[in-house]
Protein backbone atom coordinates (compact mmCIF):
# COMPACT_ATOMS: atom_id res chain seq x y z
CA UNK A 1 0.00 0.00 0.00
CA UNK A 2 2.86 2.31 0.89
CA UNK A 3 4.24 1.60 -2.57
CA UNK A 4 1.52 2.14 -4.34
CA UNK A 5 0.37 5.57 -2.55
CA UNK A 6 4.26 6.65 -3.42
CA UNK A 7 4.04 6.21 -6.73
CA UNK A 8 0.38 7.65 -7.03
CA UNK A 9 2.50 10.83 -5.25
CA UNK A 10 5.20 10.56 -8.04
CA UNK A 11 2.34 10.78 -10.38
CA UNK A 12 0.75 13.97 -8.87
CA UNK A 13 4.32 15.86 -9.14
CA UNK A 14 5.16 15.07 -12.25
CA UNK A 15 1.51 16.13 -13.91
CA UNK A 16 2.23 19.45 -11.33
CA UNK A 17 5.20 19.64 -12.98
CA UNK A 18 4.01 19.46 -16.53
CA UNK A 19 0.77 21.49 -15.97
CA UNK A 20 3.62 24.25 -14.47
CA UNK A 21 5.59 24.05 -17.51
CA UNK A 22 2.61 24.43 -20.11
CA UNK A 23 1.45 27.34 -17.86
CA UNK A 24 5.46 28.67 -18.63
CA UNK A 25 4.85 27.56 -22.08
CA UNK A 26 2.02 29.22 -23.06
CA UNK A 27 3.17 32.40 -20.86
CA UNK A 28 6.47 32.87 -22.99
CA UNK A 29 4.65 32.21 -26.53
CA UNK A 30 2.09 34.94 -25.35
CA UNK A 31 4.65 37.29 -24.58
CA UNK A 32 6.97 36.53 -27.60
CA UNK A 33 3.56 37.19 -29.77
CA UNK A 34 2.61 40.14 -28.03
CA UNK A 35 6.70 41.66 -28.73
CA UNK A 36 6.52 40.55 -32.12
CA UNK A 37 3.05 42.37 -32.55
CA UNK A 38 4.19 45.29 -30.76
CA UNK A 39 7.51 45.75 -33.07
CA UNK A 40 5.27 45.05 -36.13
CA UNK A 41 2.92 47.67 -35.46
CA UNK A 42 5.52 49.98 -34.37
CA UNK A 43 7.05 49.81 -37.87
CA UNK A 44 3.65 50.23 -39.43
CA UNK A 45 3.13 53.62 -37.52
CA UNK A 46 6.82 54.80 -37.97
CA UNK A 47 6.18 53.79 -42.03
CA UNK A 48 2.76 56.35 -41.93
CA UNK A 49 4.28 59.12 -39.93
CA UNK A 50 7.16 58.98 -42.45
CA UNK A 51 4.64 59.63 -45.45
CA UNK A 52 2.76 61.87 -43.63
CA UNK A 53 5.87 64.02 -42.60
CA UNK A 54 7.07 64.42 -46.17
CA UNK A 55 4.26 65.81 -48.49
CA UNK A 56 4.02 66.44 -51.90
CA UNK A 57 3.81 69.86 -53.33
CA UNK A 58 3.20 70.91 -56.48
CA UNK A 59 4.40 74.70 -57.68
CA UNK A 60 2.71 76.02 -60.05
CA UNK A 61 4.87 78.62 -61.85
CA UNK A 62 3.53 81.72 -63.64
CA UNK A 63 4.75 83.81 -65.82
CA UNK A 64 3.13 86.92 -66.04
CA UNK A 65 3.98 89.39 -69.19
CA UNK A 66 4.87 93.14 -68.12
CA UNK A 67 1.59 95.62 -68.05
CA UNK A 68 1.80 97.75 -71.50
CA UNK A 69 0.22 100.92 -71.30
CA UNK A 70 0.88 103.08 -74.67
CA UNK A 71 -0.31 106.53 -73.83
CA UNK A 72 -0.38 108.87 -76.54
CA UNK A 73 0.67 112.67 -75.74
CA UNK A 74 -0.04 115.37 -77.91
CA UNK A 75 2.88 117.11 -79.16
CA UNK A 76 1.52 120.36 -79.41
CA UNK A 77 0.77 120.77 -74.93
CA UNK A 78 4.59 120.41 -74.52
CA UNK A 79 6.75 123.41 -74.98
CA UNK A 80 8.93 124.59 -77.81
CA UNK A 81 12.46 122.98 -78.28
CA UNK A 82 15.31 124.64 -80.45
CA UNK A 83 16.16 121.55 -81.93
CA UNK A 84 16.10 121.89 -85.60
CA UNK A 85 14.07 119.36 -87.41
CA UNK A 86 16.11 116.48 -89.85
CA UNK A 87 14.06 114.22 -92.47
CA UNK A 88 15.84 111.13 -91.46
CA UNK A 89 13.16 111.15 -88.12
CA UNK A 90 11.46 108.41 -88.10
CA UNK A 91 8.11 110.41 -87.57
CA UNK A 92 8.74 112.84 -89.87
CA UNK A 93 8.85 109.74 -92.57
CA UNK A 94 5.52 108.20 -91.04
CA UNK A 95 4.10 111.64 -90.99
CA UNK A 96 5.21 111.67 -95.22
CA UNK A 97 3.68 108.78 -95.87
CA UNK A 98 0.31 109.64 -94.13
CA UNK A 99 0.29 112.62 -96.40
CA UNK A 100 0.52 111.03 -99.14
CA UNK A 101 -1.93 108.61 -98.38
CA UNK A 102 -4.41 111.49 -97.94
CA UNK A 103 -3.82 112.35 -101.71
CA UNK A 104 -4.17 109.34 -103.20
CA UNK A 105 -7.06 108.35 -101.72
CA UNK A 106 -8.87 111.80 -101.54
CA UNK A 107 -8.84 111.93 -97.51
CA UNK A 108 -7.58 115.09 -96.23
CA UNK A 109 -8.32 113.30 -92.27
CA UNK A 110 -5.22 110.61 -92.68
CA UNK A 111 -2.77 113.73 -93.02
CA UNK A 112 -3.98 115.73 -90.34
CA UNK A 113 -1.14 114.41 -88.47
CA UNK A 114 1.57 116.17 -90.69
CA UNK A 115 0.09 119.37 -90.28
CA UNK A 116 1.09 121.77 -87.34
CA UNK A 117 -0.64 120.97 -84.16
CA UNK A 118 -3.84 123.00 -82.62
CA UNK A 119 -2.24 122.82 -79.46
CA UNK A 120 1.35 124.52 -80.79
CA UNK A 121 -0.12 126.86 -82.88
CA UNK A 122 -2.23 128.14 -79.66
CA UNK A 123 1.31 128.64 -77.77
CA UNK A 124 3.17 129.84 -80.89
CA UNK A 125 0.42 132.43 -82.11
CA UNK A 126 -0.33 135.55 -80.38
CA UNK A 127 -3.72 136.45 -82.26
CA UNK A 128 -7.23 136.57 -80.39
CA UNK A 129 -8.30 133.38 -81.52
CA UNK A 130 -5.70 131.07 -82.89
CA UNK A 131 -8.07 128.10 -82.67
CA UNK A 132 -11.05 129.06 -85.17
CA UNK A 133 -8.07 130.31 -87.17
CA UNK A 134 -6.21 127.13 -87.58
CA UNK A 135 -9.52 125.22 -88.37
CA UNK A 136 -11.33 128.12 -90.53
CA UNK A 137 -8.10 129.38 -92.48
CA UNK A 138 -5.46 126.86 -92.44
CA UNK A 139 -7.05 123.27 -91.88
CA UNK A 140 -10.01 124.85 -94.75
CA UNK A 141 -6.87 125.28 -97.44
CA UNK A 142 -5.19 122.43 -96.61
CA UNK A 143 -8.13 120.21 -97.16
CA UNK A 144 -8.67 121.88 -100.48
CA UNK A 145 -5.20 121.40 -101.46
CA UNK A 146 -5.06 117.83 -100.89
CA UNK A 147 -8.76 117.03 -103.05
CA UNK A 148 -6.67 119.55 -105.39
CA UNK A 149 -3.77 117.41 -105.87
CA UNK A 150 -5.51 114.23 -105.61
CA UNK A 151 -7.63 115.29 -108.72
CA UNK A 152 -4.75 116.34 -110.32
CA UNK A 153 -3.41 112.53 -110.32
CA UNK A 154 -6.36 111.84 -112.81
CA UNK A 155 -7.77 107.86 -112.73
CA UNK A 156 -4.64 106.46 -111.69
CA UNK A 157 -4.08 108.42 -108.39
CA UNK A 158 -4.90 104.95 -106.23
CA UNK A 159 -1.91 103.40 -107.78
CA UNK A 160 0.47 106.33 -107.73
CA UNK A 161 3.58 106.23 -106.53
CA UNK A 162 5.52 108.14 -103.36
CA UNK A 163 9.22 108.77 -104.68
CA UNK A 164 10.17 110.80 -102.15
CA UNK A 165 10.65 114.10 -100.22
CA UNK A 166 13.38 116.85 -101.15
CA UNK A 167 13.94 119.36 -97.97
CA UNK A 168 15.72 122.41 -98.95
CA UNK A 169 18.53 123.38 -96.68
CA UNK A 170 18.72 127.03 -95.27
CA UNK A 171 15.56 126.70 -92.76
CA UNK A 172 15.40 130.00 -90.95
CA UNK A 173 14.71 130.47 -87.03
CA UNK A 174 11.81 132.63 -86.53
CA UNK A 175 12.08 135.16 -84.09
CA UNK A 176 8.94 136.10 -81.79
CA UNK A 177 6.97 139.14 -83.14
CA UNK A 178 7.99 138.25 -86.77
CA UNK A 179 4.50 136.33 -87.85
CA UNK A 180 2.40 137.27 -85.37
CA UNK A 181 4.02 134.54 -83.15
CA UNK A 182 4.89 134.63 -79.40
CA UNK A 183 6.90 131.66 -79.63
CA UNK A 184 9.98 130.70 -81.96
CA UNK A 185 10.12 128.25 -84.77
CA UNK A 186 11.99 126.90 -87.94
CA UNK A 187 10.53 127.75 -91.02
CA UNK A 188 11.55 126.52 -94.66
CA UNK A 189 9.72 127.14 -97.73
CA UNK A 190 9.64 125.38 -100.95
CA UNK A 191 9.90 121.60 -100.04
CA UNK A 192 9.52 119.43 -103.11
CA UNK A 193 7.13 116.36 -103.36
CA UNK A 194 8.41 113.55 -105.88
CA UNK A 195 5.88 110.70 -107.04
CA UNK A 196 5.47 108.31 -110.07
CA UNK A 197 1.66 108.10 -111.82
CA UNK A 198 1.91 105.21 -113.84
CA UNK A 199 5.07 105.09 -114.44
CA UNK A 200 5.76 109.05 -115.40
CA UNK A 201 7.49 111.12 -112.65
CA UNK A 202 5.59 114.23 -111.17
CA UNK A 203 6.08 116.63 -108.28
CA UNK A 204 4.79 119.08 -106.14
CA UNK A 205 5.73 121.55 -104.11
CA UNK A 206 4.72 122.39 -100.28
CA UNK A 207 4.52 126.19 -99.99
CA UNK A 208 5.87 126.44 -95.86
CA UNK A 209 6.71 123.80 -93.55
CA UNK A 210 7.55 125.12 -89.49
CA UNK A 211 8.78 123.40 -86.74
CA UNK A 212 7.66 122.38 -83.19
CA UNK A 213 9.82 120.21 -80.98
CA UNK A 214 12.49 119.49 -83.58
CA UNK A 215 9.99 118.31 -86.26
CA UNK A 216 8.33 119.43 -89.81
CA UNK A 217 5.00 120.01 -89.96
CA UNK A 218 3.18 121.53 -93.01
CA UNK A 219 1.76 124.74 -92.61
CA UNK A 220 0.47 126.19 -95.53
CA UNK A 221 0.45 123.83 -98.44
CA UNK A 222 -0.49 124.83 -101.81
CA UNK A 223 0.03 128.66 -101.06
CA UNK A 224 0.47 130.81 -98.20
CA UNK A 225 -3.01 132.39 -97.15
Amino acid sequence: MTSRASRRRRRRVVRRRIGAFAVLVVVVATATAAVLLAGGGGAARTTSRSVGARPTTTTTSTTVPPSTTTTTVDPGTLPQTMDQPTTTDPQFQAGVQSFWQAIVTDNPATALPFFFPLAAYQQVKAISNPASDWQQRLVGAYQQDIHALHASLGAGAATAQLAGIDVPTGAQWVQPGAEYNKLPYWRIYGTTVRYTDAGRPGSFRIASMISWRGRWYIVHLARIA
